[in-house]
């Protein structure tokens, strides 16, 4: 779970706002939609893309001892989803 909060908080130096969950020895950094983040405490994995010719997701990992590199690799991701899925439209908070 340490490791997952030190990715989550060189996430939050990038400007990448993630949450941290965990339970039954694994945490997860829910990035965002598409993006989520395991950690065992030895290594971070996340999906980093599919392929489309053997019809399976592609993995991408690293160390947990390097969070800061973890997140640079991680906020790649983030970019390319983010471009794909943008954030919703705020909803105004005017008269119904």
């Amino acid at each position: 779970m340490r490791a997952a909060e030190r990715l989550r908080v060189a996430l939050i130096r990038r400007g990448i706002d993630c949450d941290v969950h965990g339970g039954y020895g694994l945490a997860l950094v829910s990035v965002w939609t598409g993006l989520i983040v395991w950690c065992n405490g030895d290594r971070y994995w996340w999906c980093a893309g599919w392929l489309a010719q053997e019809r399976r997701p592609a993995y991408a990992s690293a160390r947990c001892g390097d969070p800061d590199q973890a997140a640079v690799r991680v906020a790649r991701r983030y970019a390319r989803l983010r471009a794909v899925h943008p954030p919703a439209p705020k909803l105004s908070a005017g008269p119904v």
